[in-house]
């Protein structure tokens, strides 16, 4: 009798969970996409920056997917969702995406933040997990991400105190105050393209602005259980979240990923939603 072939290993182990859950982040060394499916992502990734307005900075590339619902062929794969199953449980939501594109030479820094601190009206609890895929390589030399670990269960747990910043000063206007981060305890998480990092929500995390001659892009995933409940009736003219894979467990209502959703954007533009 032939055994039946095995499954394969997941692509986290409980040892990688544990570190996530104590430290606030993991480093996935492997490759998350096969590379003629990493290929196509940065090609589609490339015809959006392309069709970018005048004037429009490439870090503000935020919720690409309610315009480019073709972003759905990697954000809803397989290669992704088996990253946060471990971590999440088996009923996932995607929450939200982001391509956070420094060019070289004069690309903005990212100031000290939490991604809780945006998103403290839209969802509860506060349970979310950022994939942090690597397009170009991130380094120290481009201004690569560096988080201050065990930040997401200590201090103000995600809700820090913000000071505000000049226009145009970072990628978003304001920042987490000194007294409330030791940078000093920071970690640069370096990474070779089609490589990832994941992070809790509630981690204190920036990076430095590129000054380098090389661009630096990174596209966040973010993902969330079904337990967790966005506040529709507060963001639905600006936001949804998209059933990955599982079952509803609290009742949420779900974008259609087979279409764009325009107006979406332009209610964000409008209104100054840019989220993270």
């Amino acid at each position: 009798m032939v055994a039946p072939p095995s499954a394969p290993p997941p692509r986290l182990s409980p040892a990688d969970v544990a570190h996530y859950e104590r430290e606030g982040y993991h480093v996935f060394r492997q490759p998350v996409f096969p590379q003629a499916k990493f290929d196509g992502l940065k090609h589609c990734f490339e015809d959006i920056l392309g069709r970018l307005d005048t004037g429009v900075r490439p870090e503000s590339m935020d919720v690409p997917h309610f315009q480019y619902p073709q972003l759905f062929a990697w954000l809803l794969a397989d290669e992704v969702l088996d990253l946060v199953q471990p971590i999440l449980g088996p009923d996932i939501a995607l929450f939200s995406s982001h391509f956070i594109c420094k060019p070289r030479g004069n690309g903005q820094r990212v100031p000290w933040h939490e991604d809780s601190h945006y998103w403290k009206t839209m969802i509860a609890p506060m349970e979310v997990v950022t994939v942090w895929l690597a397009i170009d390589p991130s380094t120290l030399r481009n201004g690569c991400m560096h988080v201050i670990p065990r930040t997401h269960n200590t201090g103000k747990l995600g809700f820090s105190d913000y000071y505000d910043l000049r226009p145009g000063e970072a990628v978003f206007n304001d920042e987490i105050t000194a007294a409330q981060r030791d940078t000093s305890q920071a970690l640069p998480i370096e990474l070779e393209a089609n490589q990832c990092s994941l992070h809790d929500g509630r981690i204190i995390h920036g990076s430095a602005p590129n000054t380098s001659d090389i661009r630096r892009c990174g596209y966040t995933m973010r993902y969330v259980s079904t337990k967790v409940r966005a506040n529709h009736e507060l963001i639905g003219k600006y936001h949804h979240l998209y059933l990955a894979r599982g079952q509803d467990q609290a009742g949420n209502v779900y974008g259609d990923s087979t279409r764009a959703y325009p107006e979406l954007a332009r209610f964000r533009a409008k209104h100054g939603k840019n989220g993270h």
